[in-house]
């Protein structure tokens, strides 16, 4: 085996067996939520969770959740992805681009990519907990289902496998994010992100697995009228703007 290739594989292997941290805080419980991607706004007294991109700083006094776009690129991240080409998913010698984003998808089939994208996104992540974020959600962890069967379900979860040990390594707890029909808690998630769970009916799926530590967020009032009925006493929930814009729709149950 190539010496390079052996030192990459030995990198996953210690994201996979490091030991995790035992300073991980768990999801708060009984407060609202307020999803915050769009840019920082104030946070409401009754306000507890708040989650905002890594680019932002962590509300103070919440409990704090840094987003990471983990499966797909960001607008913001093209100097980071030019030096690394060969880490983007192609097809025809052109990037696999989720349409509904225009973000390029990562290329997760080989053990060494997944291991040199886990490297990058690791640093992102240690720089969460730096700046005192308690969790980090990770995005697109569906990507697989738009790449043109370039890649699979299994290269996914692989993939999610050193991003939840990393997270924990760096202190943090890690929020599955999409495919509401995984046990994330195998992988070791400790939370749900569950984006308009009320809309495609899955809220049940998320809570069969995380109980109360799923956060629902809703971009439509019929939907949220919906997850406010069945799950308001129980989740945290709030109704956003689909921009979400600092100062566009904050609703709560």
């Amino acid at each position: 085996m190539p010496r390079a290739l052996a030192a990459v594989l030995l990198a996953a292997a210690l994201l996979v067996a490091g030991p995790a941290a035992a300073s991980v805080s768990p999801l708060s419980a009984g407060t609202d939520l307020d999803y915050q991607l769009g840019g920082a706004a104030a946070v409401p007294d009754h306000v507890g969770i708040v989650v905002r991109d890594r680019a932002e700083r962590p509300a103070s006094g919440r409990y704090n959740v840094c987003y990471v776009n983990g499966f797909q690129t960001q607008r913001g991240e093209r100097a980071v992805w030019r030096r690394h080409p060969g880490l983007v998913l192609r097809r025809h010698g052109r990037p696999v681009v989720d349409e509904a984003w225009g973000e390029r998808l990562l290329d997760l089939r080989t053990a060494r990519k997944r291991a040199r994208l886990a490297a990058i996104v690791g640093r992102w992540t240690r720089g969460c907990a730096r700046h005192g974020y308690d969790a980090v959600e990770y995005d697109n962890l569906d990507s697989y289902t738009r790449s043109h069967h370039l890649l699979t379900r299994r290269h996914a979860l692989a993939y999610a496998r050193l991003l939840v040990h990393g997270a924990h390594r760096a202190g943090l707890a890690a929020g599955q994010k999409n495919l509401a029909d995984l046990d994330g808690t195998r992988l070791g998630y400790d939370f749900a992100i569950a984006e308009e769970c009320g809309r495609y009916e899955e809220c049940a799926l998320y809570t069969n697995h995380y109980g109360d530590r799923v956060l629902a967020i809703e971009y439509r009032n019929s939907d949220f009228r919906w997850t406010c009925e069945r799950y308001g006493a129980r989740l945290a929930v709030v109704l956003r703007d689909r921009d979400l814009s600092p100062a566009g729709v904050h609703r709560w149950c």
